[in-house]
């Protein structure tokens, strides 16, 4: 099982090379509401978090709670109705490159080899053909995918398709990796292989990750804090750090599901789906 690596200073100058504030979060969702059709319906209702640096953090909760909705906003894909949303203290105006996301549908080019897929944003950010082909190389590596730099994405499977993304999205540099149900289209296998891979990059590369998912077994897998989102209109109905785990990630799934207090937070979890599941239909 891997142990959580206190980068806090690293990353911390990372975000001052940004021009970021120092001291203040990676994310921070200020009493933000997101309204739809003139106010008619509200997605998101209030909410103020602060994302914690070289955690995963993950966003779950009912169908339509406005999760993905909130990590939209932190793409800087959508703006709030009211509130702010703030990267290192930084107001977010739009798409940026200390943040990378990945999407739940598979959005490499069928055109470009996968090399050059992974290559595609490195080259609109100017960075040299050697510095891309080096990094696609290593990155491609990372995500078991190197024997198939030259292969076409139609030639890939699903899961192999949506590893060309995370590699294309961590080649780019970002330190936030904002996720959107990743995996949700993935047989359950593939699923939990994608997962375990998920825990070894986020290890290896020191990544701040804020994880949208439906899944609650994935949630308390990957995450070390599960932020828990009532029926629409979207407020925060439960914080929880994942204490249980004791500051640790599992490099085997297996191995977190007989952890002391795997049970009790799974069935937490479900109850409080339960709950808000039940409320909507009556």
């Amino acid at each position: 099982m891997a142990i959580l690596a206190d980068n806090t200073e690293t990353l911390q100058q990372t975000a001052n090379e940004q021009g970021a504030v120092p001291g203040e979060p990676p994310l921070r969702a200020d009493r933000v509401t997101k309204e739809y059709l003139n106010g008619a319906r509200v997605a998101l209702d209030n909410i103020s978090i602060d994302i914690k640096e070289n955690q995963i953090t993950a966003l779950i909760g009912p169908s339509g709670c406005g999760k993905t909705t909130l990590l939209r906003l932190m793409a800087g894909l959508e703006y709030p109705t009211y509130g702010n949303v703030m990267v290192y203290g930084e107001p977010v105006l739009g798409p940026g490159p200390e943040r990378g996301m990945v999407f739940q549908a598979y959005t490499s080019f069928p055109w470009l080899t996968v090399r050059e897929n992974v290559q595609h944003g490195m080259e609109i950010q100017g960075v040299s053909k050697d510095e891309q082909r080096d990094k696609a190389d290593h990155f491609l590596k990372l995500v078991h995918l190197d024997e198939f730099a030259n292969a076409y994405p139609a030639e890939l499977s699903g899961g192999m398709k949506q590893r060309v993304a995370i590699a294309r999205t961590l080649a780019q540099g970002p330190q936030l990796l904002l996720l959107d149900e990743p995996f949700g289209a993935l047989d359950a296998q593939v699923t939990w292989e994608m997962e375990e891979m998920a825990v070894d990059i986020i290890e290896r590369e020191s990544k701040t990750v804020v994880l949208v998912t439906h899944d609650i077994q994935e949630a308390i897998y990957l995450a070390d804090r599960i932020l828990f989102f009532t029926r629409q209109p979207g407020k925060i109905k439960a914080d929880m750090p994942m204490e249980f785990k004791k500051g640790r990630r599992f490099a085997k799934k297996e191995d977190l599901l007989v952890e002391p207090g795997y049970v009790e937070m799974e069935k937490r979890l479900y109850t409080m789906m339960r709950e808000e599941i039940q409320g909507r239909i009556g």
